[in-house]
């Protein structure tokens, strides 16, 4: 009798590659803002909308949490996990929404090399986290981990020259907006990738505790 108050099982894993997945999609679609005759309004559309996929996961992975008495692994890995994959994708989604509301038109080489450094982290958390279901190859989920903590590292290097040269270029207060509008743009990719990392971390803390 009491079995029938328990709810069905749940497979958190399937949450965490579904939402990798969607985040893959999203970071290589934003990636498509650098490619010649863009159509930016288009592409931030379908940015919007797997950023509410990714929402979607979120959600039902947190009612989910709330149902479970007993996860595979810690409760707040579980949900320091989805909530910092869905943080990746909100970051994603607002540095579109920018380039959208400001009216870019001619995107800046820091910016693509940002985004750049997403789609490969995104590649590598989504790896990371297939690994995670049944921790067969534990190296290769670690050396993910390394991957994007080296990739997060080179996104803070691009942040910085990306901001030092923006600010070098400053003439007139056109070029003060300019400055503004690209230093948000910026800081939103890059925090992109701070998330990462710290999905990353999480995955590196459940492997040491369950490898």
């Amino acid at each position: 009798m009491f079995s029938r108050l328990l709810p069905r099982e749940t497979s958190f894993f399937d949450f965490f590659e579904q939402h990798a997945d969607v985040l893959v999609r999203g970071t290589q679609t934003f990636a498509g803002l650098f490619e010649p005759g863009a159509d930016i309004g288009e592409i931030t559309k379908q940015v919007r909308a797997l950023e509410h996929e990714a929402d979607q996961i979120t959600h039902k992975c947190v009612e989910a949490l709330h149902k479970t008495f007993i996860t595979p692994i810690d409760r707040d890995d579980i949900h320091r996990l989805i909530t910092r994959l869905d943080d990746v994708m909100d970051y994603i989604e607002a540095a579109a929404e920018r380039i959208t509301l400001y009216g870019i038109t001619e995107m800046t080489p820091d910016a693509r090399a940002l985004a750049d450094v997403l789609v490969r982290a995104a590649k590598d958390v989504q790896v990371a986290l297939r690994g995670l279901r049944n921790l067969k190859d534990s190296k290769l989920i670690l050396q993910k981990c390394i991957d994007i903590n080296r990739l997060e590292n080179e996104a803070d290097d691009i942040l910085r020259s990306a901001v030092a040269r923006l600010f070098k270029d400053v003439k007139d207060a056109k070029d003060v907006i300019n400055v503004i509008k690209w230093k948000e743009i910026y800081e939103n990719l890059e925090n992109a990738t701070d998330r990462c990392e710290d999905v990353a971390n999480t995955i590196e803390g459940v492997v040491l505790e369950h490898g």
